[in-house]
């Protein structure tokens, strides 16, 4: 999918919380289950909610984008703190935005890549000037299954605007590719998602993730050797590796935005959080490959192209890798309470 006008990113920016939660904690508290390979994962404060994380990405994204308004503020996220209330329309307010498209988006953790798609076809077919994808998450998993040694808090906006802008890249194709594959869900009312394992790795992120990133190859004629860094979906640390791998990409093409081994996997942020990461590292010209992936299931796939706008823009900008050291270890009961596993 190409906009009828050139569309790119002229600001981002990311939040990540302070509380770290280690693995060997979980493994501790549930005896007999194992750390895996995540070393630790991002835990939202008792104050902290997706509203609120969302409006501190957005925020930061804002503030670089140097924009005074925007045509749309799209929130992707499975963990509203409202059921019945917009999370989209308390990011606007907090930014001051009133005549503006508000809206919430679901599709587990491809929600915050479906809002850049949204803002991208928005703003190429000149509904809108510019407008902010955010995608955020403060996920949970059931007190001892094998999500909770992974999900995590996080979240990652994105402001694009026009490609005459001066953005600091620009979107040069994308793709979805979709299909009805059970691999994750919860249904109303109940407190933590649900899995199937023998979904979960190749009729699901493997099968989207590799067709979605192929036909954008097939499209627009590029190679993996052609990219600076590609991004995927961060379910856990070995996912994104072994699909890099399967489609020709190199171990150091995607570390630069492997975040999972210390934050977890932020869901609807993650590869969001992952591009972030990459945008504080990357250099004018560098070609990035992006692919999300979201449970249900589907893959959206980018290819970006950065300019010389970037080492402005990013000046004095809080980087991702900053908010990953300045992370503070809490214990099991600690992150209970603030994640809500203890009710007081």
């Amino acid at each position: 999918m190409k906009p009828l006008r050139p569309v790119g990113i002229v600001g981002y920016g990311a939040y990540i919380p302070k509380y770290r939660l280690p693995t060997t904690e979980i493994a501790r508290i549930w005896k007999g289950g194992g750390s895996g390979p995540n070393k630790e994962k991002a835990v939202a404060g008792i104050d902290e909610d997706s509203a609120t994380m969302a409006v501190e990405a957005a925020r930061r994204a804002v503030e670089m984008a140097k924009v005074k308004s925007l045509g749309a503020v799209l929130v992707g996220t499975e963990s509203k703190p409202y059921a019945v209330k917009p999370t989209a329309t308390i990011v606007a307010e907090a930014l001051g935005q009133h005549f503006v498209l508000a809206a919430d988006l679901e599709f587990a953790c491809k929600a915050g890549s479906e809002a850049m798609q949204m803002n991208i076809a928005l703003i190429g077919s000149g509904m809108i000037e510019n407008g902010i994808a955010i995608g955020v998450d403060t996920a949970q998993g059931r007190p001892g299954d094998e999500l909770e040694y992974t999900a995590a808090s996080g979240a990652a906006a994105f402001v694009f605007g026009l490609a005459n802008d001066s953005p600091l890249a620009i979107i040069e194709e994308s793709v979805s590719y979709i299909s009805d594959t059970p691999d994750f869900w919860r249904r109303q009312g109940q407190p933590y998602p649900r899995h199937l394992g023998r979904f979960t790795g190749e009729p699901a992120y493997f099968h989207h993730t590799k067709t979605s990133v192929k036909k954008l190859l097939e499209i627009t004629g590029y190679k993996p050797e052609d990219f600076k860094y590609a991004v995927f979906h961060q379910p856990n640390p070995r996912f994104p590796l072994s699909v890099g791998r399967m489609l020709g990409f190199k171990k150091e093409q995607i570390t630069p935005g492997l975040l999972n081994p210390v934050i977890g996997n932020t869901y609807a942020a993650s590869s969001l959080l992952g591009l972030a990461a990459v945008l504080d590292l990357a250099q004018p010209d560098d070609l990035i490959l992006m692919a999300s992936f979201g449970s249900g299931a589907g893959s959206d796939s980018f290819v970006i192209r950065i300019t010389d706008a970037i080492l402005e823009r990013r000046k004095n900008h809080i980087t991702v890798k900053s908010m990953i050291e300045s992370g503070v270890r809490i214990d099991y009961a600690q992150y209970a309470k603030f994640r809500g596993k203890i009710l007081i």
